[in-house]
């Protein structure tokens, strides 16, 4: 356990030492989640209707739910381009705990989304965003906001190592996901939704989710929906983390 531990540290920091001679990934975590939203603030905004809440209050809990879910899209196209380059078989020979080229990847998307959480709420914030409820609920919806992300690691993970290449990668994990973040309560009410939509809306993992942010930050109902959101999260996790492992192991043999 101690020696998986430590490689696993060592696989993450070297995931994230690479970034800064990567711009175009690190851009993917500052730049583009400023971009978005601002866009959907101020050209989207004043054309949607949010009944009860102003638009910025309803929208930051939802677009920082999408950019968390897309977070490890860096471990798709790392893994796909590690496996094509040979790395994974020089990893192989070495004394390393097997396991850990996997899980340092998706920590590291751990310290990558905590990256782009801080830079969302600060901009949130300058542009009208507040808490409405206590620092406990605010931390609980930091945590279950990297619980979410971390569940989706693994689904890129598991992307990373079907897809034939990088690109490939990268377009398979957004056609998948991509439509789940629109066809929920991110961006738009449900209920403005057709009805077939809003049926499937309902119990997307990302209406759920955004709900539970929403709960927890903005003193809105509960309901069932931070349990369920972990429960997604969790599901998430037990479903594709095997996948990962089973596809990971096919590859190398081990």
């Amino acid at each position: 356990m101690r020696r998986l531990i430590s490689d696993t540290l060592v696989i993450a920091e070297r995931n994230l030492i690479r970034l800064p001679r990567a711009p175009e990934l690190l851009l993917a975590f500052t730049v583009q989640p400023i971009m978005f939203l601002l866009l959907f603030r101020y050209v989207f905004g004043g054309a949607i209707t949010t009944p009860g809440l102003p638009y910025v209050q309803f929208l930051i809990p939802g677009i920082i739910v999408q950019n968390i879910a897309f977070g490890g899209f860096v471990t798709a196209l790392g893994l796909n381009e590690d496996l094509h380059k040979g790395l994974i078989d020089r990893f192989r020979s070495l004394p390393m705990a097997r396991p850990a080229v996997l899980a340092g990847r998706t920590f590291s998307d751990v310290v990558t989304n905590s990256l782009s959480v801080a830079i969302l709420l600060v901009t949130g914030v300058i542009i009208g965003f507040s808490f409405n409820s206590d620092v406990l609920h605010v931390i609980a919806g930091i945590l279950l906001l990297l619980l979410f992300g971390y569940a989706f690691s693994w689904v890129f993970a598991f992307v990373g190592l079907i897809a034939s290449t990088p690109e490939s990668a990268n377009s398979v994990a957004f056609i998948a996901i991509f439509p789940l973040t629109f066809i929920s309560s991110a961006f738009v009410p449900v209920a403005s939704m057709p009805a077939p939509l809003q049926d499937f809306a309902r119990i997307n993992p990302f209406t759920i989710t955004v709900n539970a942010m929403r709960a927890l930050w903005l003193g809105l109902p509960a309901g069932n929906y931070v349990w369920g959101a972990v429960a997604w999260a969790v599901g998430i996790t037990v479903v594709f983390a095997p996948l990962a492992v089973s596809r990971y192991r096919k590859h190398t043999g081990s």
